[in-house]
């Protein structure tokens, strides 16, 4: 393993909350440029831990789907068994606390009656998707869990060069907002132990700043 990949798993394994799955009354897809997210889902529903899903995404800034995440995402669903009757779309954000705010108003609107969701997204954006929904979504007693595919940081970064690096840019940026977003209201606070703070720091100053926040 090289310097890169030695700080880069400190920070991913951080980054994963190791929830135990359980039945849920739904499950909250969320969009991204990453089709294996789907694969979990749809493997959750099969398994019945959970009544419905929810795709949220609009255009993202890093997707190139010629849709919206939320429509990529269902048609494979779809594919995948799920009754198109069991997914509920939810097509403009853009952010995670779009992807909040949106949906909640989404399922008010409807009139679903849920008190629990499994929260699906990419491995190592679990901590801050889940600080996220805690800190913005306006009913304290709906419980979360989240989970993503099940894959090791050597699995999920390929020899594509290019794609490894923008997922440990994605990573960096994201363990900086775990650190300073609860600060601006956006999330919750974390305990980010001194091991994973210097391996960040040492991963930025090696040049990895597509998503620094300065």
């Amino acid at each position: 393993m090289n310097e890169v990949d030695y700080y880069a798993k400190i920070i991913w394994d951080y980054m994963l909350l190791h929830h135990k799955i359980k039945k849920m009354d739904g499950i909250f897809l969320l969009g991204s440029n990453d089709i294996r997210t789907v694969n979990r889902a749809a493997e959750l529903y099969h398994q019945g831990y959970g009544n419905f899903i929810v795709c949220s995404g609009g255009n993202g800034k890093d997707t190139q789907y010629e849709r919206t995440e939320a429509e990529v995402f269902s048609e494979k669903l779809i594919e995948l068994g799920v009754p198109k009757e069991k997914i509920l779309l939810e097509r403009e954000a853009t952010n995670t606390g779009e992807n909040v705010r949106f949906t909640e108003k989404l399922l008010r609107d409807k009139k679903i009656d849920f008190h629990s969701l499994i929260l699906v997204q990419k491995p190592y954006m679990e901590r801050r998707v889940y600080a996220t929904f805690k800190k913005q979504w306006s009913n304290p007693d709906t419980e979360f869990i989240v989970t993503s595919p099940q894959l090791s940081y050597e699995e999920c970064m390929t020899d594509d060069e290019e794609y490894k690096n923008k997922i440990l840019e994605v990573m960096i940026g994201d363990l900086q907002r775990v650190k300073e977003y609860p600060k601006l209201g956006f999330q919750i606070e974390q305990e980010i132990p001194d091991k994973v703070t210097e391996a960040w720091r040492t991963l930025v100053d090696m040049g990895y700043k597509k998503y620094y926040l300065k």
